[in-house]
């Protein structure tokens, strides 16, 4: 397996937990390497520390940070030093197995396209998220916000990536795939998905028609289809709306005497259930579409979220992701109007 390139700076807790989460993942995976990018004093002062040697990990030095306050297309053309930019660089030579970052999505996905490119003949590349629904199950929500503006050609193009990632990753044969919209019935909807509404009944995917949004935890589907500005709204509505549901239950548990009664034998379901809608406890975003493997791990991310982030690079590789996505877009012309 080739290196995987991790950048060190940009998460929110900063480059130790970046440094702890590379330590577990080649702990956990002998066969792996990695080359973490950032300020190499700093990180090889943290290594030291850990009393940490691993003829698998390198470091390479970086002088300059991207923030998420920056431009992200201006950063990425002029921080010629930063630890993203390095990273992208080395990425396009095809040397390595893919990149991992927890920082700017928007510098991420800039870079994404303007260092690596996309597959030939993908419109357009879109964070495609995995979310757990409630009978077991994942649901992975395409674009969530990497395109707030589209055509019917990207949601097409989104459906066929998204349906090619949970046959091969999550083996799932024929994944049912569904337009996120106002209502179920076909004529329902903006301009935009009333257009792509029937492109996507012709395309060579299990198209099951529209889906409204208090049905994308039903577990009924597996790819939902969106422009990124609808998908980062209901991606984060949902976040929300459990994090917030957790704590009303919480609350009403402690309020009375019976109430705390009740939540001493509903101690282990409701743990059972936080940790299933706990975020923490996946990785990253994949940027789908593009000709290596990108992974955008979360800002805040643990060391548990992060190390899973750089073992989906790992994941991607071993089930060929890249060759299946750049294959399905070959065979599936679409023309933009």
């Amino acid at each position: 397996m080739k290196k995987i390139l991790v950048d060190a700076l940009g998460a929110d807790l900063g480059p130790e937990m970046v440094v702890d989460a590379t330590i577990l993942a080649l702990e956990r995976n002998p066969e792996m390497e990695i080359e973490l990018v950032g300020q190499e004093s700093v990180i090889k002062e943290l290594l030291n520390n850990k009393s940490y040697q691993n003829d698998r990990l390198t470091v390479t030095n970086a002088t300059e940070e991207i923030s998420c306050d920056e431009s992200p297309v201006d950063a990425i053309r002029n921080k010629k030093n930063s630890s993203l930019v390095i990273c992208f660089d080395k990425l396009k030579t095809g040397e390595y197995a893919g990149l991992v970052s927890a920082g700017s999505s928007g510098a991420i996905l800039s870079g994404a396209v303007l260092k690596v490119g996309r597959v030939l003949g993908l419109s357009r590349p879109a964070f495609g998220p995995i979310i757990p629904t409630v009978n077991g199950g994942l649901v992975m929500l395409i674009d969530s916000g990497a395109n707030v503006d589209c055509k019917p050609v990207n949601l097409c193009h989104f459906a066929l990536i998204g349906s090619e990632y949970m046959k091969a990753i999550c083996k799932i044969d024929s994944p049912r795939v569904a337009l996120l919209n106002i209502g179920t019935e076909s004529a329902k909807g903006n301009e935009l998905v009333k257009e792509t509404y029937p492109k996507l009944e012709k395309l060579p995917i299990n198209f099951v028609g529209n889906m409204e949004a208090r049905d994308f935890l039903s577990g009924n589907v597996d790819v939902v289809v969106c422009d990124g500005f609808s998908g980062n709204i209901l991606l984060k509505g949902v976040e929300g709306s459990i994090t917030n549901l957790m704590k009303c239950m919480k609350a009403e548990l402690m309020s009375s005497f019976s109430g705390k009664i009740g939540g001493f034998f509903a101690k282990k379901p409701l743990k059972n259930m936080m940790k299933k809608y706990n975020w923490q406890n996946y990785g990253g975003s994949v940027v789908l579409g593009c000709k290596q493997i990108v992974v955008k791990a979360h800002g805040a991310s643990s060391v548990q979220s992060f190390m899973l982030s750089i073992e989906q690079v790992k994941t991607y590789t071993e089930n060929n992701l890249i060759e299946k996505i750049s294959k399905v877009i070959s065979e599936n012309k679409i023309e933009e109007e």
